[in-house]
This record gives C-alpha cells, sequence and structure tokens, in this order.
C-alpha cells in the first residue's frame, strides 16, 4: 500500500471524517437546525455529522445533559471550569469553543478561563477551584484519583458537589470522544458570541 493510501490527504485533516449533512429530510431535525440557528448563529457541526444520522433519541439524549447541568447546585462557574477543563485535557476543539462561547454570553471572567491552564498559580482561582481542577485534571488524564486529591476535594466540596463534578467530567467526555471520533473540530462560536455579546 502506499504512503498517499494510507495517509489522509493535508487538506482533509481539519474536516469531519463524516460529510456534514447541509439539508436533513425530517422535519424534527430541520426545527433542530433551525434552533441551532437561533441560538448558535449557524448549525453545529455536530448535528450535521452525528445526530443527522442517528436516531433522534440519540440527539435528545445528548441534549438531555445540557437540561441537567440546570439541576446542579454547583456554581455555573465552577461547572463550565470543570468542563473546559476536561475538555482541555482531551483536545476537544469543538467543546472548547462551545465551552467558552457559553462563559461569554453569560458574561463569565474571561480572564479566569484564559488562564485555566495556569489555575494552579494563579491568583485568579481559590483554594477550592484549585482542589476541584486537581481532581478533574487527575480523574481525566489518569483515569484514576490519588487518595490525597480526593482528601483535599472533600475538604471545601459538599458529597453533593463532589458527585456533581463527577457528572460533569463523565458527561464532558461524552460530547468529547464524540467529536473527537468523528473528527470534528472548532465551529468558531466564541467569535460569533463575541460579536452578539453587548459592549462593557
Amino acid at each position: 500500500m502506499s504512503a498517499s493510501a494510507k495517509t489522509p490527504a493535508l487538506s482533509t485533516l481539519d474536516e469531519p471524517f463524516l460529510t456534514p449533512i447541509e439539508h436533513p429530510r425530517g422535519l424534527m431535525l430541520r426545527l433542530v437546525y433551525s434552533m441551532s440557528r437561533r441560538q448558535f448563529g449557524k448549525v453545529m457541526t455536530p448535528l450535521k455529522v452525528f445526530v443527522a444520522r442517528m436516531p433522534l433519541a440519540f440527539g435528545r439524549f445528548t441534549g438531555k445533559i445540557g437540561q441537567l447541568d440546570k439541576k446542579l447546585t454547583l456554581p455555573r462557574e465552577t461547572v463550565m471550569l470543570v468542563r473546559e477543563q476536561v475538555a482541555r485535557i482531551n483536545v476537544c476543539l469543538f467543546c472548547i469553543d462551545i465551552g467558552r462561547a457559553f462563559t461569554i454570553k453569560a458574561s463569565m471572567n474571561q480572564a479566569k478561563f484564559d488562564a485555566l491552564e495556569h489555575y494552579a498559580t494563579s491568583p485568579l482561582f481559590t483554594d477550592a477551584d484549585r482542589a476541584a481542577l486537581d481532581y478533574v485534571t487527575e480523574l481525566t488524564r489518569d483515569k484514576k484519583v490519588d487518595p490525597a486529591t480526593f482528601a483535599r476535594l472533600r475538604s471545601f466540596w459538599s458529597e453533593r458537589h463532589i458527585c456533581e463534578i463527577v457528572w460533569c467530567i463523565a458527561s464532558e467526555h461524552v460530547y468529547n470522544i464524540t467529536n473527537i471520533g468523528l473528527n470534528i473540530h472548532s465551529d468558531m462560536l466564541c467569535d460569533i458570541a463575541r460579536k452578539s455579546a453587548p459592549s462593557s
């Protein structure tokens, strides 16, 4: 087999492995596309690549994750920090982008998200933040957690909060692995969110 047969062309490396479906047939899917345009300014690539090829129940399942997040008692900023850290470690470019777009729309402290890579030393993060992010980083990266890391987490967060942090980590992997597996990259949603954000 030739090298060219084994290696994808450079022009396709940033494209999804499956061709996006731009014009879905079903009414429900067309409504989902329309809702995405209204909310994000475009039809998100995961909808066109993954959801459009699956029974609608699968799309509803992934949508349910966001609905369940509304039942969390964690501060919304903490939820987004956890999800962004998981996406960063897993290198899910789509999830990093859409996560930041949500933080922009919610007027969260962007300097803090910019400094996420340096959470261990940045003064923008509290000790509680660091304990949570140490746990998130270890579990996502190593697929196990040192008891000392968990003990530090427990010193700052309630048992309910700890279970919610685990939920955020686990459910973020659903998004991340789906996009990584289909080679879905950033939709540049941050840029759209910044353009539509009110001027300070």
